[in-house]
């Protein structure tokens, strides 16, 4: 009888925890998340006037002093298509250009902001880049985003949101940049059909602080478009640094719906870089960084004599592998030139790390799927492999909380590889080792571990 109830006891408790996995309730993509994730690769354009005056780019500068003469901007090549197949060459699933940035230059045709290409000479005032730009990134199949900046504006005197003044002065002005920038905003969303991001440059602070009230435009306008950021909501985070990577773990949930999480600016930091895996916001990680950020140099903006600095394909690998293959998203920065092209040599890096890229992870040796705590992949005969990519159905949220990578070498399988975090992709080296069979081990999940792709590859060094 006692026999009889502890085995009652066993299976209830059994069923009871196994129940318990499958309804946790791990946070899951909205539709625009999942295709930002799925995307791996965007790039962000930086132009502005101070491109045109020849000089370094001085952020500070830019931020605090108006520009001397907007008649400057006079790029009498631009070719926007050429910018977009660049991108696509490199990868890119999605571009975002710079609508406006800190000098408050809007590079479209406003009727709320005067400091638009209305005011200049080119093309006879009637010029709009962003019309270009988002009707090349439709010919070519990428998608097209836009960065907006709102938190500077040098000509209208305007320090992180702030104007310049007091009393009544300060009110009325303050009150008209609030309107302005949400007519700004209204403007982008409406005016260029469905978009794929809405940046915000440095976030958009919240409307109770009196700032521009913009995440319902954009909700309104734009519902499936990805919204980075202000202090009610973030979509996606940024990484933590402009390195192009992330740390390892790095979840794709957070512990609140915008990306300030934290009590002091060190757990701020560590959450934007590893995230929070019992987190119960979907807020993947975002690694950015300048194409011309080598040797010293990160710039974002073109600049002359500036092509020695240019990232070399390999540090762009890193990069590729240490933020996609992270579980975070890459974007990368591309600075058209005074004549509005994509220089030669910036052009050319792209496409050979596009090529790279393709070289070594398009062409598995095995591949695999399924459901459970074992994957197993048959290798048909003996053969060298060094790397493996893991993908989880995000969809159904981060399942997976621990696992190794096990080879079968001499009759027995030894562990070659283990981790944590897997989310949209884990890209995972090993010392090469010859074998036949590979396996995936789950250790911990929190429901079925949901595996949409196991790869293992042979990558050889050029």
């Amino acid at each position: 009888m006692k026999s009889s109830y502890l085995l009652c006891l066993i299976i209830f408790t059994y069923l009871n925890v196994f129940s318990q996995s499958e309804n946790y309730n791990s946070p899951t993509p909205n539709k625009q998340q999942l295709a930002w994730q799925e995307a791996e690769i965007g790039v962000v354009f930086h132009y502005d006037l101070h491109v045109f005056d020849g000089k370094k780019y001085g952020q500070g500068k830019n931020r605090i002093d108006p520009f001397p003469d907007y008649q400057i901007f006079n790029p009498k090549n631009l070719d926007t298509d050429q910018w977009i197949r660049a991108a696509k060459a490199a990868g890119a699933k999605f571009a975002i250009l710079t609508a406006t940035h800190e000098t408050g230059f809007a590079l479209y045709q406003s009727e709320v902001n005067p400091y638009c290409l209305k005011a200049v000479n080119w093309r006879d005032g009637k010029g709009d880049v962003v019309k270009d730009f988002v009707e090349s990134c439709r010919k070519y199949g990428i998608k097209p985003g836009i960065y907006i900046g709102i938190r500077w504006n040098s000509f209208f005197g305007v320090h992180d949101f702030q104007v310049n003044g007091e009393g009544d002065f300060k009110k009325n002005r303050q009150d008209y940049y609030k309107k302005m920038c949400e007519g700004m905003v209204t403007e982008i969303c409406t005016n260029y059909g469905d978009l794929f991001e809405i940046w915000f440059d440095g976030g958009a602070d919240h409307p109770d602080n009196g700032a521009p009230d913009v995440l319902p435009i954009v909700q309104k306008y734009q519902p499936n478009a990805i919204f980075y950021h202000n202090l009610q909501l973030a979509e996606v985070r940024w990484g933590g640094s402009e390195s192009g990577t992330v740390p390892y773990p790095c979840w794709a949930t957070f512990p609140n719906p915008y990306s300030h999480g934290g009590d002091t600016q060190a757990e701020r930091m560590k959450l934007l870089k590893h995230g929070d895996p019992d987190g119960k916001y979907w807020m993947p990680a975002m690694s950015d960084a300048p194409l011309r950020g080598y040797n010293g140099r990160h710039e974002w903006f073109w600049e002359p004599g500036d092509e020695a600095h240019i990232f070399p394909v390999e540090n762009l690998m890193n990069m590729y592998i240490n933020s996609v293959g992270h579980n975070s998203t890459l974007i990368l920065g591309l600075t058209p030139d005074p004549n509005g092209l994509m220089p030669e040599p910036d052009v050319k890096r792209l496409k050979e790390w596009g090529d790279e890229i393709k070289r070594r992870f398009s062409d598995p040796v095995a591949t695999t799927s399924g459901e459970g705590d074992k994957l197993e992949l048959n290798l048909q005969k003996k053969q060298e492999v060094n790397h493996v990519i893991i993908q989880e159905n995000i969809k159904n949220g981060e399942r997976i909380r621990k696992y190794k990578i096990e080879a079968f070498v001499k009759g027995k399988w030894k562990t070659i590889g283990d981790g944590s975090c897997i989310g949209h992709k884990r890209i995972q080296r090993f010392e090469p080792i010859i074998t036949n069979k590979i396996r995936l081990i789950i250790e911990e999940s929190t429901a079925t571990p949901q595996v949409k792709s196991f790869s293992v590859f042979n990558v050889s060094q050029k």
